[in-house]
Parts: structure tokens; C-alpha cells; sequence
């Protein structure tokens, strides 16, 4: 065969082949392969057209089932459109078999395709909050190390691990088990250890906190010089975790009163200035100036000494006046002038109620928030213990009643965040219940727990605001009060609406043979909508919208669960 003849021939061949390629392209175009599905709906041999309108068929009721999570005992159920997560029809389409130049897409139109997974649309927001409803329940938050001084005497507490659902995984798992799922998704659960552990507390008892309440400090004073008792700056003291490691610290609020009290005789304390609350209005009450040892400066220069003995356990300071943190002057230039929203909260009788509520109501009364600033529950309470004056009481933790100290703290909480909520001061971080309270106003509540949960909220205007509160407190046949109110200036009345409830979730059945087992009724599980309306001149001018999430509160019966009859 001549060279021209061969050329011919393989230019034939190749446009035959060319021609081919450029008809499977078309054709890959024009229909999905053979035996395609996606997230097991069939749509093999279908145009894309015909295929998206099949997968939304296919999917149509599926796509409105609730996702089934499961830890340990405990079921939940995440409503998709909750999730944020939807299908994207045409997207999933494409991927299992649009136009292509792969030859292999090209030979599956004839021998098969396979079973794909839908592509998702995700709003990453909506995810991460119901992501967030089921982690709040299931997380249990590491206990660091700790000692206190109450009594002059330590006082140990011992760490414990925690353990935090990693959000991220737990989020890609819902979007993998999302139409394709056949067993509940399990809860993914990570350890946390605390930073300490109990030889590095032992370590930190014997190395910091017994010296530190062995003897007296010696203040050198001008010519005078005067023993500082244990007693005057223990209730100040603390040894916690800091970077890894357990450290002294003085609160230098805590140590103000002892510097100048009748235990050392210098001086007298300065006076903050405050508020009256009177007839719906706020009046200043001038504050006043000290002589005495500045705080501040005793904390900082007082913490290296206490691990001293001998010449080295001594410091010199100077007494000077001392100006209140807080002056007349300040106060007057916050513009605070009228009650700008109140909340009142009832409470059953219980001791351990009055006790804490009128602690943490104490703590938090009388607090300022100058233009911007953000108030933190936590910080302003502190860390709920008996050297803090806190008393046991029932609290949610892992979804069921357990007796911790501070129970009945969430009720203070609940009714500040309500006063934020109508004061409209700024919702910075709260956290409804994991399970609904019915003496709570519905999605309008607030449970906190030191060192995970806290309340925040930011004084968004020109003016200063200032907290009131107090407990009426109850007594056998009769309920509590927990009060408070804000005052500053008036800029909007805020009024409150909510949807219906809706993704009812039913509860299920615990057994608990522990010695902290509390029983418990089962309570149903449901989300809501709040809208917050902002008025001014009787025109509505702005709406904020949040949604709380309940989950299910199981039956909890205490004891071994039955066995099973074979």
C-alpha cells in the first residue's frame, strides 16, 4: 500500500474516532448513564431535565425527615430546614453524569453508572446553631484545679475531665447521614483533660498554699511596722490555673476592705459612688475618698512574698490617698436618669433558692455598663461556691437534674436577660435550657454555668446603664421573686411576639442507679421564634428575630433499667 493510501486511511480512522468523541460529548449531555441514582432515587438514562424533576419527586418527602442522633441513651432529632440543609437539585444532576470528555463518562451512558450522593446546599449558620442545641446537652465542662481560702485554710478542689462534642465533625456527619442515613448518627464526644492533674494540685498545695497562709506578712509603713494577718488578705487569695499551671492571685476588690478595716488600722477604705433607685428614677450618691494602701498595688507586690519565710515575708508600701474606682463625677456624666425596663420572675420555696438567687442578685446590683461596655455573668458572679457564699441546689447538666452548688442561679440569669431583652441593650451570648422550664417565659431564658455558659450583653447606647436587683424571698406556702431592672435613658420601647411552637420532639427513658440520681417527669421538646420589636414615637423601627431550640427532657427513673425478658 502506497504512503498516500496509508495516510488517507489513518485520517479516516482518526476523524471516525473524532467524530465519535464528539458524539459521546453530545451525548453525555443529552442523558444521565444507565443505572445512575442518586442518594438512591433512579434516574438512569433520564435528560437532566427529566432527572431533576424525579430527585425532587424522589426526595420530597424524605427530605422533611429529621435527622436521628444518638449518645449513649439519649436520642435527638434535627429538623433539616432548622439545619439549614437543602438539595441542590440541578448541582446533584450535574454531578452524576452532566457533559463530559471523560471517555469513562462516555462508556458508562452504555454500561452503568453508579449511586451518587446529592449535593448540598448548607446555610453554615443555621447548622452550627443546631449543631450547638445538641452539644450544649451532651458536653460536661472540665473542672480545673483549684484552691480557695476559706477559714483561712486551704481548700482543695479537685480537677475533672470533661468531655465536648467536636462541632465541626458532628456538623459533617449530619450533612453525610442527611437522605442517606440508616442508623441514628453518632454523637461524636472528645475528652478534655484538665490542665492540672491531682499531683500537680498536691504539688500546688504543699509549694504555694500552705505557705501562703503560714504566717503574717509585714508591711513596712513610713517608720511603722505592722503585721498583715492571714485573715486580712485570704478571703482575696486564690491559687487557680494560669497558663498550665497553678498560680497565687489576690482580687484586689476582695483585698480593698481588709487593707483598711480594723485588722491592720491604716487608714479608711475610699467609697465608690452609686445609685438610688427611687419612684422609677436613678439618683447618684456621691462617692468618697480614702487614705490607706492602694489594692491594686498590695495584690501585685504581695503574691511573691507569700511563699517566703523569715526577713524575705515583708514589703514596703506607702500610704496615700485613695480615690474611689468610681467617682461622683463619673457617675453624673453616665446620664443614667429613669427605669428603663424591669422583669420579675416567680420561684417555688426552697431554701437553697433564696440563698443563691439573693447572692448572685447581690452581685450583680448596683453594676454599671458605660456606652459599649458588656456585661458577663459569669465575671460579675464568679465562680459559684461555698467560699463564695453558695449554697446546693438542682441544676440541668447533661440534660437531666443534678445537685451542684449554686442551683437556682439560671432564675437570676433568666430575669437580667429579660431586662436586657426589653431595656433593648445588645444580645451578646445566651443559652435557653436544654430543656423548656414552664415558670421561664418560653424562648425568652437564659441558663448559665461558670466557665462554659455565660450571659453577655452590650449597653449599645450614648448613655450609661445601671442594674437594680433583688429577691423577695419565699417562704413555706408562698413563692419567690427575683427582680431586675435597668436604668439609664429611655430610647425605644422593645415589645415581644412569638411564632407557635413547632419540631416537637418527644422525650424517651433514662434509668440512673447513681447516688446523684434525681427523677424526673418527661417534658416535650420543640423550637420557637421570638421577634423583638423596637418602637419609637409608636412606630416600629427595627425587629431582631432569635430561635430557641428544646430538646426533649427524657423520663429519668432511678435505678437499674429492667432487664429484657428473652
Amino acid at each position: 500500500m502506497s504512503r498516500r493510501r496509508l495516510l488517507i486511511v489513518a485520517g479516516a480512522v482518526v476523524s471516525v474516532i473524532a467524530l465519535a468523541y464528539v458524539a459521546g460529548y453530545v451525548l453525555t449531555g443529552q442523558r444521565l448513564p444507565a443505572d445512575t441514582s442518586i442518594a438512591g432515587v433512579d434516574v438512569g438514562g433520564q435528560s437532566p431535565d427529566e432527572a431533576e424533576e424525579t430527585l425532587e419527586q424522589g426526595l420530597a418527602e424524605r427530605s422533611k425527615e429529621p435527622i436521628r442522633a444518638t449518645f449513649d441513651d439519649r436520642d435527638f432529632e434535627i429538623e433539616p430546614t432548622q439545619a439549614g440543609l437543602a438539595v441542590d437539585v440541578a448541582a446533584s444532576v450535574r454531578a452524576a453524569g452532566g457533559r463530559s470528555w471523560d471517555p469513562r463518562d462516555m462508556v458508562a451512558l452504555v454500561a452503568g453508572g453508579s449511586d451518587h450522593d446529592p449535593v448540598l446546599d448548607v446555610d453554615e449558620t443555621k447548622l452550627a446553631a443546631a449543631v450547638a442545641s445538641v452539644a450544649e446537652t451532651v458536653d460536661q465542662p472540665v473542672v480545673e484545679a483549684q484552691i480557695t481560702f476559706p477559714d483561712a485554710k486551704p481548700k482543695a478542689r479537685a480537677p475533672k475531665a470533661g468531655n465536648e462534642v467536636p462541632q465541626d465533625e458532628f456538623a459533617e456527619a449530619i450533612q453525610d447521614a442527611w437522605l442517606t442515613q440508616d442508623e441514628p448518627v453518632e454523637v461524636p464526644v472528645e475528652a478534655v483533660a484538665p490542665a492540672v492533674d491531682r499531683a500537680g494540685l498536691r504539688q500546688a498545695i504543699r509549694d504555694i498554699a500552705r505557705p501562703a497562709v503560714a504566717a503574717p506578712v509585714k508591711l513596712q509603713v513610713g517608720d511603722a511596722t505592722i503585721d498583715l494577718p492571714v485573715t486580712a488578705y485570704a478571703p482575696a487569695l486564690a491559687v487557680v490555673v494560669k497558663d498550665g499551671a497553678m498560680t497565687p492571685v489576690i482580687d484586689a476588690k476582695d483585698l480593698a476592705k481588709p487593707l483598711t478595716s480594723s485588722t491592720t488600722g491604716i487608714g479608711r477604705s475610699a467609697v465608690d459612688a452609686s445609685f438610688r433607685f427611687e419612684g422609677g428614677k436613678a439618683f447618684v450618691v456621691p462617692g468618697k475618698a480614702g487614705v490607706g494602701l492602694d489594692p491594686k498595688t498590695m495584690a501585685t507586690q504581695l503574691v511573691p512574698v507569700l511563699t517566703k519565710t523569715g526577713d524575705a515575708r515583708s514589703i514596703t508600701v506607702e500610704a496615700s490617698a485613695v480615690q474611689p474606682e468610681f467617682t461622683t463625677e463619673d457617675a453624673k456624666a453616665l446620664g443614667i436618669k429613669e427605669r428603663i425596663s424591669s422583669f420579675t420572675t416567680e420561684y417555688p420555696h426552697a431554701d437553697y433558692r433564696n440563698t443563691n438567687q439573693a447572692e448572685a442578685a447581690r452581685r450583680i446590683d448596683g453594676v454599671v455598663l458605660e456606652p459599649g461596655e458588656t456585661f458577663s455573668f459569669n465575671d460579675i458572679v464568679g465562680e459559684r461556691t461555698a467560699a463564695n457564699g453558695f449554697v446546693s441546689g438542682f441544676v440541668i447538666n447533661g440534660g437531666v437534674f443534678r445537685e451542684e452548688l449554686g442551683g437556682g442561679v439560671s432564675q437570676v440569669a433568666t430575669t437580667a436577660y429579660n431586662a436586657a431583652f426589653f431595656g433593648g441593650l445588645d444580645d451578646v451570648e445566651h443559652h435557653p435550657h436544654a430543656f423548656y422550664i414552664d415558670r421561664y417565659p418560653v424562648g425568652r431564658e437564659a441558663t448559665i454555668y461558670y466557665g462554659s455558659l455565660d450571659l453577655r450583653f452590650r449597653n449599645p447606647y450614648k448613655t450609661g446603664v445601671v442594674i437594680h436587683a433583688w429577691v423577695d424571698k419565699s417562704a413555706p406556702g408562698t413563692v419567690g421573686r427575683m427582680n431586675v431592672e435597668m436604668y439609664g435613658t429611655k430610647v425605644y420601647e422593645v415589645k415581644s411576639r412569638s411564632s407557635d411552637r413547632y419540631n416537637f420532639r418527644n422525650p424517651g427513658t433514662q434509668y440512673d442507679d447513681t447516688d446523684r440520681c434525681v427523677s424526673q417527669a418527661p417534658v416535650t421538646g420543640f423550637d420557637i421564634d421570638i421577634h423583638r420589636d423596637f418602637y419609637q414615637g409608636g412606630k416600629r423601627v427595627k425587629t431582631e428575630k432569635d430561635t430557641a431550640y428544646y430538646q426533649a427532657a427524657d423520663r429519668v427513673i432511678c435505678g437499674k433499667k429492667p432487664e429484657k425478658d428473652d
